[in-house]
């Protein structure tokens, strides 16, 4: 028999959550109190630059004075962690989903990482005070330089201990879900072909990406359904390829999280970086995880809005098309659309704003697909990319360099 909640509990909870507001004004105050610090910031700077153009900073004055700003520095970085990490972990969620300038660790920040990254900020500005005492040795006594150091052992102890612990914690709860879950299953073969894969890669560091999901017969008809060219697997992307990759991106992307947020994912880099392979992978994951998946080309996706609209039954195909919480549209730019066709893939990614998810790879940035889409571009990219990841991929292509390395044999 079902759970019935009591109306009065839920609402008490309610409440009790709803005090979490009342830490806001705590970290506004620590805004007032970074400001403070950009104040002594440029006073210090001031002073310095002064003392330099007077003749009268001497070489250990200027390393000390160095030495000041970078602790400034330090301490303010430590607010912001704690300013935006601990409103983001203990209040409210920052809507920055897509920001260009989104911190790498505020998409995987919790409590226990939070903690972590306070103690390593906090051993690196002990650090810095330990040196100032050093450098100025002459005149620190050497009460305070056994104190600073034993006070600095100390912090690099604790945090050591904190991050030991933190593994546990960890390891712990993916034990958890993975007791949940089903095996890991054999390597499968690929399925089907194609007029060009991608690049054939080598398996990465196990901890790189989340283990693939076990067996399940529905999610192997899903994904036979999803009409990829290939079957291919995170685990064998080969991550030392691209350069510039974010492994953190892929390891999150890996969850298929953003299927169920009704996030897109945009793939862009030059031929042979492995855009393809990754997005394949993703849209199995999806199937893995119940989501029903379409795999094409761009143009195999214009032909086919195209004879829907030439049928009279454009409407209902891209409703029908909502059946899918997840399309994936490969190619895009690699032939050119004509004014027609850019108007379909509007319509398309326009009813899917917010209501579901895309993948698409490029082989140029959305600031260039007006090479592709023409006018419709600007209004185009920008549903697209409202609640999207942009993953970059660079790097000669892998086709070729394996190619030329088999001539050199």
């Amino acid at each position: 028999m079902a759970h019935v909640q009591n109306p009065t509990t839920t609402t008490l909870g309610y409440a009790l959550f709803a005090t979490r507001w009342l830490q806001a004004p705590l970290y506004f105050g620590l805004v007032a109190a970074q400001g403070v610090y950009v104040y002594k910031f440029f006073k210090e700077l001031w002073t310095l630059i002064l003392m330099c153009v007077t003749g009268h900073a001497t070489e250990t004055y200027v390393m000390l004075a160095v030495l000041k700003l970078v602790d400034v520095v330090m301490i303010a970085n430590l607010l912001i962690m704690v300013i935006v990490g601990g409103y983001e972990t203990f209040v409210s969620r920052i809507g920055l989903q897509g920001h260009r300038d989104q911190p790498e660790w505020l998409s995987h920040v919790n409590s226990n990482v939070l903690k972590v990254k306070l103690a390593t900020a906090i051993v690196g500005i002990s650090s810095v005070h330990l040196l100032q005492m050093f450098v100025d040795v002459h005149h620190t006594s050497r009460h305070a330089l056994l104190w600073g150091t034993v006070i600095h052992m100390a912090f690099i102890a604790s945090a050591a201990i904190l991050a030991y612990m933190s593994g546990p914690m960890v390891a712990h709860t993916d034990r958890g879900h993975a007791d949940r879950a089903p095996a890991a299953p054999a390597q499968a073969p690929d399925h089907g072909g194609r007029r060009h894969t991608e690049p054939e890669s080598q398996r990465p560091p196990a901890a790189a990406v989340p283990p693939q999901p076990g067996p399940d017969a529905d999610a192997e008809a899903r994904i036979r359904a999803a009409g990829f060219p290939a079957r291919k697997v995170l685990e064998e992307f080969d991550q030392q390829h691209p350069r510039g990759f974010d492994r953190e991106v892929l390891a999150r992307l890996g969850k298929a999280d953003f299927v169920t947020a009704r996030r897109n994912v945009v793939f862009v880099g030059p031929p042979g970086t492995g855009k393809t392979h990754l997005a394949v992978a993703l849209g199995v994951r999806a199937c893995q995880a119940g989501h029903r998946v379409l795999f094409a080309t761009a143009a195999e996706w214009a032909a086919r809005l195209a004879d829907a609209r030439a049928a009279g039954r454009l409407d209902a195909e891209l409703a029908a098309l909502d059946d899918h919480p997840l399309l994936i549209v490969d190619e895009v730019g690699y032939t050119p659309c004509d004014a027609a066709t850019a108007g379909l893939f509007f319509q398309l990614v326009a009813r899917r704003y917010e209501r579901a998810s895309l993948i698409l790879t490029s082989d140029r940035p959305l600031g260039r697909w007006d090479e592709v889409f023409g006018p419709s571009a600007p209004a185009l990219t920008d549903r697209l990319a409202h609640h999207a990841e942009i993953v970059r991929l660079d790097g000669d292509s892998y086709r070729t360099r394996r190619a030329t390395s088999a001539w050199a044999d």
